[in-house]
């Protein structure tokens, strides 16, 4: 698969958080969350709890919890406003996904281009 470079934006990192507090990022740092964020994309375990809780669990697309062992996420911070750079043969909708179930709504798809 080809590998995409996303880059996101994050305008207030300490107020992102997801709907669902036992899935949402709980740090304040961008080093934080570039390394939850890697886990979430690299490992299944934050989607298999989403899945988990939902009214009917196998009728979740399976196409969803795909994850990329070589993903990578490096984040940068200045004052609140943060960068997020991510490497990633996973989809746009997997990672859109994840980020959404860790810091809801509060990101902004800036580009995206091959690595």
């Amino acid at each position: 698969m080809t590998v995409q470079r996303y880059l996101f934006s994050i305008d207030d990192l300490p107020k992102a958080r997801g709907e669902s507090h036992e899935l949402s990022f709980q740090g304040g740092s961008a080093e934080s969350f570039a390394a939850l964020l890697q886990q979430a994309l690299r490992e299944p375990s934050l989607w298999q709890r989403w899945k988990s809780m939902q009214p009917d669990p196998d009728a979740v697309d399976p196409a969803l919890g795909a994850n990329d062992p070589a993903a990578t996420v490096e984040a940068h911070q200045s004052d609140v406003h943060v960068s997020v750079d991510v490497r990633s043969s996973l989809p746009h909708a997997v990672i859109k996904h994840r980020m959404t179930l860790l810091i809801g709504k509060h990101w902004t798809l800036r580009d995206v281009s091959a690595a």
